[in-house]
């Protein structure tokens, strides 16, 4: 995509155009369904916008930080998150980190405070954010064992086994993104553009 177009969406006027643009631009993967989730800083200023923007969809939203004039918010499917969350290595992981035996919305209030606590202590984000983000179990594990070192590769997120995998992961959320925001510019809102 041209660095024009981006950059004309990206600064555009029109507050509910940019955030538009930047949830297709960044969120392609998980709108087309190929990701369980995903997450996006967003202007604190345009955060108000995204109730009218997902407004009577399946997709929800949960702000997990702001700071500095910017929300890190989370796109989710709650019923699919659920699921997801509940699969036997999935469920392991995360109880390590204290999500036990939790309703989605108390999940994400915890995912929330260690967020916060992470980053009031300088430390970034919490290692099991990739499990959320539904990047592959062991390359979550991986990364933890690793301190995020010692990658095979690195694109949606750093590749510890697997890949050939990842590598086609990589080329079909390249080509989500592609579709995505051709339809955005072509006049589909989120809801057409969303599985």
């Amino acid at each position: 995509m041209p660095a024009e177009v981006l950059s004309y969406f990206l600064k555009n006027n029109d507050r509910r155009i940019r955030l538009g643009f930047q949830i297709v631009l960044q969120c392609a993967p998980f709108l087309k369904g190929l990701k369980v989730s995903c997450v996006i800083s967003v202007d604190a200023a345009l955060y108000g916008g995204l109730a009218e923007l997902f407004e009577n969809m399946d997709v929800s939203y949960h702000r997990l930080s702001c700071s500095d004039g910017k929300c890190l918010v989370l796109f989710y499917r709650p019923e699919e998150l659920d699921r997801y969350l509940k699969q036997p290595g999935v469920n392991e992981l995360i109880r390590e980190y204290g999500y036990t035996d939790m309703s989605v919305d108390r999940i994400l209030k915890r995912l929330s405070e260690r967020i916060g606590d992470f980053s009031r202590r300088g430390m970034g984000f919490p290692h099991e954010i990739g499990v959320f983000l539904g990047y592959p179990l062991d390359d979550v594990k991986g990364f933890i064992k690793n301190e995020g070192k010692k990658y095979l590769m690195i694109g949606y997120w750093k590749v510890y086994s697997d890949l050939a995998g990842a590598r086609m992961v990589f080329k079909e959320y390249d080509r989500a993104k592609d579709c995505a925001v051709n339809e955005f510019l072509t006049g589909k809102s989120i809801r057409e553009i969303a599985m």
